[in-house]
């Protein structure tokens, strides 16, 4: 609305002069506006570090980025515990930065600055820990099971919820096919996230949980309704 007001005041006349001015807009209030008001209904951007930053910055240009300042500390302290470890932090989306119950799409939960995405760790073929992923989004990129693990995907996909594993759809490319799916990184990732007592849940799909050999009370399956999560692990606050 606000832009279409303005384009008209900007004397020159071009194509998409619309739209540049949304642009505009958009930007000043991404990164000079929302910022600032976001704090004030309790919710702040996620602190980039060294260790701790977006698998992909749109998430940030979004303004996907946005959690409670609790969960800032969770990842802050997660930072100092994997500090020499080769792990580092890289996010997915958080939360938008107003509205309790206003869904960030397309996640159901996501919606009220408690929950966060990790993406899983990677290696190299020799070995060597990256945060580099194997997709442009962090998303879609599956681990799915192997032989003989349990197969939780194709139960959900014959009982008729098509959408578990809508995911695929939102890569926005493949990328870095060299690398591996870390068992190690992912591991200690996890069971770091495990031992802040600020976490009320993790979500992971049941093959990667039981093929690292992790059992906690906080690890919890996310349901058919949700998608798979063999790509990321969703953390939240109690």
């Amino acid at each position: 609305m606000l832009s279409k007001w303005l384009a008209p005041k900007w004397q020159r006349n071009f194509k998409l002069k619309t739209t540049l001015v949304f642009i505009l807009l958009y930007g000043i209030a991404t990164f000079f506006v929302v910022p600032f008001l976001a704090p004030l209904l309790g919710r702040e951007k996620v602190i980039h570090t060294e260790g701790i930053r977006p698998t992909n910055y749109m998430t940030v240009v979004l303004n996907r980025n946005y959690v409670r300042p609790a969960l800032n500390d969770v990842l802050q302290q997660m930072e100092k515990d994997l500090k020499n470890s080769g792990v580092d932090i890289r996010y997915l989306d958080a939360n938008f930065p107003f509205i309790n119950g206003f869904p960030l799409l397309p996640h159901l939960s996501h919606k009220d600055g408690k929950k966060i995405d990790l993406s899983l760790i990677y290696e190299t073929k020799t070995g060597v820990l990256t945060d580099r992923q194997r997709s442009r989004s962090g998303y879609g990129h599956f681990e799915p099971p192997k032989t003989g693990e349990k197969d939780q995907i194709k139960y959900c996909l014959d009982n008729g919820y098509w959408q578990y594993d809508y995911p695929k759809y939102l890569t926005l490319g493949s990328i870095n096919p060299e690398l591996i799916f870390s068992e190690r990184g992912t591991q200690k990732l996890i069971k770091t996230v495990l031992e802040q007592s600020q976490i009320g849940k993790l979500f992971v799909e049941p093959h990667l949980q039981d093929r690292l050999g992790l059992r906690h009370k906080r690890i919890r399956y996310h349901g058919c309704r949700a998608v798979r999560h063999d790509d990321h692990i969703h953390i939240q606050l109690k």
